[in-house]
């Protein structure tokens, strides 16, 4: 058993997004982290600390790594390393890790596992059927009607969902997932606002954060395609009391429990996408790891020490780590993008005005898709280029200084959406009563 005292925790973050620029962030806010190291990073995290550059997806390069370093923990940010079995090489080491083994991993890495996994444990979910070929396309598309919902089985990096009311795009997105070889998920659509729950698990116990909601599609009024995600805020105000609690009681708990019955116990984050329809709360899907951009936004308000809480996790001792404590503030994270995003993002422009951003009150950068060029200078190297993240005293507030941050920002063709958290502000986001009855019985179970 790898222990440590607690005031000596020494983090490997793996991961080079904004997510695991916020989870380095806040980690190196933890006092009982005394170093963190990140592979392979971005120009924001090498600014903070140490970065190396390794295949962040090579079990064994980030075994190796995690060893050489003699780290404490090991952080997983996204889920192609935890797909391909980082987490198991990591644990085989003898080192505590945050994130499913890649058998744990089948819940985002397929659709189809999860849906099976949610049906055994009575998760409420969408109906589905899974599909091999166009005339069972075809036949499940009928089945439930428009608007179609078709997902690639696997990993797509949150673009293999097509949502339409046009059966021949939906037919088409269908075709193109099996030339690549895969098979395609079918569903019913879901109506309703959707909310992203992050659950901490150890195995056995779960800790639910704050919910947030974001924003999928790239332009403003959930137009055009879907993205990795656009911007986020939290928390939710219009969300009723007992949802967190439902989502617990119905959906994580259920879960991780029917995974440790399956002898795939699952450790990490159980990132749980809700619809709030007219019949109730149902799981849109799952992942297996922090949402991104919804973990800046979250982690802007959590006071509870990270690296505490993810070392409980990782050594199956939730249910002992110290409860959550949050800043009373409002966060809202806008996503900066680059030109041509989410098709073929142009990369490799300067980017100018961060310094001035975080002189900005309540305002930080969190960077993403970025580098250092050779002379040293930040330039864009991915699609989503980076998130402005605001705290303010409500909704209203925290908008306004993301959006001014926004502002700052000098990137050449740089797209982002406007009604980030907007309609939330003007309290447009109505939720409904079977949803609303459901999380109350979940609040007085609970009382």
């Amino acid at each position: 058993m790898h222990k440590v005292p607690l005031e000596t925790v020494k983090v490997l973050v793996i991961g080079p997004g904004g997510r695991e620029h916020a989870i380095v962030r806040s980690l190196l806010a933890d006092p009982n982290v005394s170093e963190v190291h990140a592979a392979p990073g971005n120009a924001g995290i090498s600014k903070l600390v140490p970065t190396h550059a390794i295949n962040g997806n090579d079990p064994d390069a980030v075994a190796a790594l995690a060893t050489r370093l003699d780290v404490d923990l090991v952080v997983v940010g996204p889920e192609a390393p935890l797909a391909a079995g980082v987490s198991d090489a990591v644990r085989d080491a003898g080192i505590p890790v945050f994130g499913p083994s890649k058998a744990a991993a089948q819940l985002e890495a397929s659709k189809a596992f999860a849906k099976q996994v949610m049906a055994e444990a009575g998760v409420p979910t969408a109906m589905a059927l899974v599909a091999a070929n166009a005339d069972e396309a075809a036949a499940a598309l009928d089945t439930f009607g428009a608007p179609y919902v078709v997902k690639d089985d696997g990993l797509a990096a949150g673009k293999g969902v097509v949502v339409t009311n046009d059966r021949n795009d939906a037919l088409a997105h269908a075709q193109s997932c099996f030339d690549a070889g895969g098979t395609v998920v079918i569903e019913e659509f879901l109506d309703g606002p959707e909310v992203s729950v992050f659950v901490l698990c150890d195995g056995r116990n779960t800790v639910a954060l704050s919910p947030a909601q974001d924003f999928k599609r790239i332009y403003d009024n959930d137009e055009g395609p879907n993205t990795g995600g656009m911007g986020a805020y939290t928390p939710l105000d219009w969300a009723p009391d007992g949802l967190v609690q439902e989502v617990i009681d119905r959906i994580a708990q259920p879960t991780v429990d029917e995974m440790a019955r399956r002898g795939t116990p699952f450790v990490g984050v159980l990132f749980v996408g809700l619809a709030l329809t007219k019949r109730g709360t149902r799981v849109i899907e799952f992942n297996v790891r922090f949402g991104d951009p919804e973990t800046q936004a979250v982690l802007a308000r959590l006071k509870t020490p990270l690296g505490s809480l993810l070392l409980s996790a990782a050594k199956g001792e939730l249910d002992q780590a110290e409860e959550l404590r949050w800043s009373k503030d409002t966060a809202v994270a806008v996503v900066v993008a680059s030109e041509n995003y989410p098709d073929t993002p142009r990369t490799g422009d300067r980017i100018r005005g961060l310094k001035k951003v975080d002189e900005l009150d309540g305002v930080h950068v969190i960077h993403a898709g970025t580098k250092l060029d050779d002379e040293g200078k930040v330039v864009s190297a991915g699609g989503r280029v980076l998130a402005v993240v605001a705290l303010g005293s409500d909704l209203v507030e925290a908008r306004e200084r993301a959006y001014d941050g926004v502002e700052l920002v000098q990137l050449e063709g740089a797209q982002f959406r406007t009604d980030i958290a907007g309609k939330a502000a003007r309290g447009e986001i109505k939720v409904s009563a079977a949803v609303a009855a459901q999380a109350g019985s979940a609040s007085e179970e609970e009382a």
